[in-house]
């Protein structure tokens, strides 16, 4: 999304700018702008302090710093007033920086199923004016408050093989040593981000106590830490205002100062928080929370491939033990786990325990944690080896097929194509010659492969672990389901979008000009549409459901009575 380009009106200087997802194009601030905007900055803060409201800095306005900032900007005191006044700060990147502007017209700058982030976000800065947002990270001078929502990632250097991988704890590190050079000594510091145990006591403080020591404050930093559990969707703002939250503070004065803050600014009485003793327990609690989850999901891997070569349905074994109250939260898998948490958060448990906590034994305590990982990175290609086998059936081949995956986003009715599994099943096909086209009703840009070249970063791409990519930055998400079916040779249910729900086979065979594969990666189909399909004379594979070679049987023995 970042360009350079001459700009005329600079007389041939160099003018750098930051492109929106929409194409609005946004120049980078020069530095003669970052004093007037400190004072227009000062002015607002002095006002809001006038009426009694406390300065929150919100450092980082992505996926979840934005929508954090127009909950606290949101807030109000028992008698309606409200109590905060947010400053979003973002660094003026090529790559960010348009987040700001945005912000600034009231518009979210992040994509979202729920109307309510829009609704918050202008109305925090338009109505209310309790938000706005900015590049000057001198704002921090200003802070009572700073909530820390910028990234800290894990890297995998190998594809199915996390221990390998690595803690990219950079971008947060020099987060922490500007908030150190610049807060008020009595600021509180809050760390939302997901991060490695042990960071918040073990990185962050020491860095903070640092900053202080050279500024000549006796002080000891105020640093907390509390995790937020954002669900993309229609609940997108609830789940984090309305969730049940974990915090804990690096002292008795930052715990008891945290408690309050979040107190005032989230919905704590019908979701009541849980303090910890230590941020290391809170961290631990939110890596912990997600390698749970993910570990689930990956041992019924194994069951799936069970059940495919055994003529057992696992949708259906599933449904039945979800029957049972203990176990009603388990889920199908589906191609590969998605989302920014389950696919690496216990990476960071594991980096954690050997390079911030000083281990050596990892490999030997770490067992059942990184495999899970490893199973989940590699469950998306036996997509791509059903799809080949599928086809390999009807006589056809892969190299050259025209397929079509429907869902790009890594879970139902969601937009967010943060490592989504169709991405692996993708780029599987592409490496074995298929043609893709790719359908989703809530994605607009697929950036994993459109700006595979820098996104997520220069070098950090998943394609570097496939042959033959180069062509998928050419990829454009359709709309129109029966246009993308058009002459296809196969079609992936990949995500249990609802418009994917009651496709009837007839019309997908019309579409597609005649018997085609069919693919279910969750269950989508019913067994009546799955005879359907063969009747129509095409062939369906499915993860996890043996018994659809019992219902092509009984197809075929239906057609020899005739």
């Amino acid at each position: 999304m970042a360009k350079r380009k001459q700009a005329p009106e600079t007389g041939g200087i160099a003018v750098e700018h930051s492109v929106s997802p929409a194409g609005e194009r946004f120049p980078i601030p020069r530095m003669n702008e970052y004093a007037p905007e400190f004072r227009r900055l000062k002015r607002l803060s002095d006002r809001a302090r006038k009426d009694g409201r406390e300065i929150v800095v919100v450092m980082g306005v992505g996926f979840v710093g934005a929508v954090m900032a127009a909950i606290i900007a949101d807030a109000e005191d028992r008698k309606g007033r409200p109590n905060k006044f947010v400053i979003g700060c973002q660094r003026p990147s090529t790559r960010s920086y348009w987040k700001i502007p945005l912000l600034n017209r009231g518009e979210a700058p992040v994509k979202a199923e729920d109307p309510e982030v829009g609704e918050m976000i202008a109305r925090c800065v338009l109505d209310k004016k309790t938000l706005t947002a900015t590049f000057n990270s001198d704002c921090l001078k200003l802070a009572d408050c700073v909530v820390v929502d910028v990234q800290c990632d894990y890297t995998k250097h190998d594809l199915g093989y996390m221990r390998s991988g690595e803690a990219d704890m950079a971008a947060l590190e020099a987060t922490m040593r500007t908030i150190g050079e610049k807060i008020p000594p009595k600021c509180l510091v809050l760390i939302e981000t997901t991060v490695a145990p042990g960071t918040t006591e073990f990185v962050a403080w020491p860095i903070l106590k640092k900053a202080f020591y050279e500024r000549g404050l006796r002080a000891i930093p105020l640093l907390s830490h509390s995790f937020e559990r954002v669900m993309p969707g229609r609940e997108y703002v609830s789940s984090i205002r309305d969730f049940w939250r974990v915090c804990s503070g690096c002292t008795a004065e930052a715990r008891r100062r945290v408690e309050r803050f979040l107190h005032q600014v989230l919905n704590t009485k019908d979701f009541p928080l849980t303090v910890m003793d230590r941020p290391i327990e809170s961290e631990t609690t939110k890596i912990v929370e997600n390698s749970y989850r993910a570990t689930i999901l990956a041992f019924l891997n194994e069951w799936s491939l069970f059940a495919e070569r055994n003529g057992v349905d696992l949708i259906k074994v599933v449904d039945a033990i979800k029957m049972r109250p203990t176990h009603s939260n388990m889920i199908f898998p589906g191609p590969g786990i998605g989302g920014y948490c389950l696919p690496k958060d216990g990476g960071l448990g594991y980096w954690a325990y050997r390079h911030i906590l000083g281990f050596e034994d990892g490999d030997d305590v770490f067992k059942i944690t990184p495999t899970a990982i490893d199973i989940n990175d590699m469950r998306s290609l036996h997509v791509a080896e059903l799809t080949r086998d599928a086809l390999r059936n009807m006589g056809r081949y892969i190299a050259g097929a025209d397929v079509l995956i429907c869902g790009a986003s890594y879970r139902q009715d969601v937009g967010d194509t943060r490592y989504s599994g169709s991405e692996m099943v993708v780029r599987k096909l592409t490496e074995m010659g298929a043609e893709i086209r790719v359908h989703d009703p809530y994605v607009e840009h697929w950036y994993e492969l459109e700006k595979q070249d820098v996104y997520p970063a220069p070098g950090y791409s998943w394609a570097r672990f496939f042959r033959n990519q180069e062509d998928l930055v050419n990829i454009s998400v359709q709309k129109d389901i029966a246009k993308a079916l058009k002459g296809v040779e196969a079609v992936i249910f990949a995500v249990p979008h609802k418009q994917y729900l009651d496709l009837r086979p007839d019309h997908i065979v019309k579409k597609a000009g005649g018997p085609l594969v069919v693919i279910d990666c969750f269950g989508i189909l019913s067994d009546d549409a799955i005879s359907r399909y063969f009747e129509l004379g095409c062939e369906v594979k499915a993860l996890g459901r043996g018994h659809i070679q019992r219902i092509k049987e009984k197809v075929r023995r239906r057609k020899g009575r005739r």
